[in-house]
């Protein structure tokens, strides 16, 4: 069996390229976490959530985690399977650090949405970017407030400095001991994250995802002030991405069949469906590497579900105040 020049080109523009990339990710993120970890530099990069973290109870390793975040995803859950897996922090704390996290991984695709959305709808963008803000900063403070009735308070966060604080950093050491830790778990990411991927991937070409949005986009009639054009821009946004359901939204704005309100609306029921479909073809083939895949599953579940209930909580004010 041979494979054409466009069956190779299409496998590589949508599985291979792809996959290489996520792995450059995850390795890239796992050798940070290790290396952090090596240097025992997780108190002095919690800094960013410190008012945070000491009123939830949480760990500097959460703190940490909240940080690293800002700028990278994947080193941000390397660092809390690694404390998970060496028992620094226990199943109550990586399930609420994992929520916590979602704050600064909104704000890394905020400049992303607001340059996509302004342009095309407009006014309507910065309500629509306003209440996703509105709920994101709900989930962070409701896991901080949780948090500090869930877990008992730590004696980390004014102890004394870690051993060896105030002396030069062995950075070969650092560096050698990162290194061994990444050859040993990165075997194990692979090992898990390419067949999910694959699978994942082979789902997506058969259409499994695309006919499970368009069927849950078909019923949603029940859903007061959603109009058919409404509908439309739900099933773009759910089949596609968001810039899909936004254009459509852009030109029903200009051609005056859409208000500003029907259009938020819209969007904000869109990212509702899309979400958690959205998380189990992209987050779920890495998460299951870098943590076990049933901790794995408990993390998207738990994240989704608290994402929806925000959003929704939001969407139903908005609903309230504009219809």
């Amino acid at each position: 069996m041979t494979l054409s020049a466009d069956t190779f080109l299409t496998l590589w523009d949508r599985l291979i390229w792809p996959l290489l990339r996520l792995i450059a990710s995850i390795s890239v993120g796992l050798m940070i976490a290790n290396f952090i970890e090596s240097l025992n530099w997780t108190r002095r990069i919690a800094f960013l959530a410190r008012p945070l973290i000491r009123f939830g109870h949480l760990s500097d390793t959460t703190g940490a985690s909240f940080s690293l975040a800002v700028f990278s995803g994947v080193s941000a859950n390397t660092l809390l399977a690694e404390a998970y897996d060496q028992e620094k922090i226990g199943k109550a704390e990586l399930v609420l650090a994992n929520l916590f996290n979602s704050l600064p991984t909104f704000f890394v695709h905020l400049p992303t949405m607001f340059f996509i959305t302004v342009p095309l709808i407009k006014g309507a963008a910065f309500v629509y970017v306003g209440l996703t803000l509105m709920a994101a900063l709900l989930r962070t403070f409701s896991i901080v407030i949780v948090s500090r009735f869930l877990l008992s308070k730590p004696d980390t966060h004014e102890g004394p400095a870690p051993a060896g604080a105030g002396t030069a950093v062995d950075w070969r050491q650092a560096m050698r001991k990162s290194w061994l830790r990444f050859k040993k778990r990165i075997r194990k990411i692979l090992f898990v994250t390419v067949p999910i991927y694959i699978i994942v991937y082979i789902m997506n070409r058969i259409g499994f995802f695309t006919e499970l949005e368009q069927a849950s986009a078909a019923y949603l009639s029940f859903i007061p002030g959603l109009t058919p054009h409404a509908m439309g821009i739900i099933t773009l946004q759910m089949a596609s991405e968001l810039t899909a359901g936004v254009a459509a939204a852009g030109a029903l704005l200009q051609d005056g069949k859409m208000e500003y309100r029907e259009i938020i609306l819209a969007l904000l029921v869109g990212n509702i469906l899309s979400s958690p479909l959205r998380a189990v073809r992209h987050q779920f083939p890495y998460y299951a590497g870098i943590f076990k895949p049933k901790v794995a599953t408990e993390l998207i579940v738990c994240n989704q579900a608290f994402r929806v209930f925000s959003l929704v909580l939001v969407a139903a004010a908005y609903f309230i105040y504009a219809f």
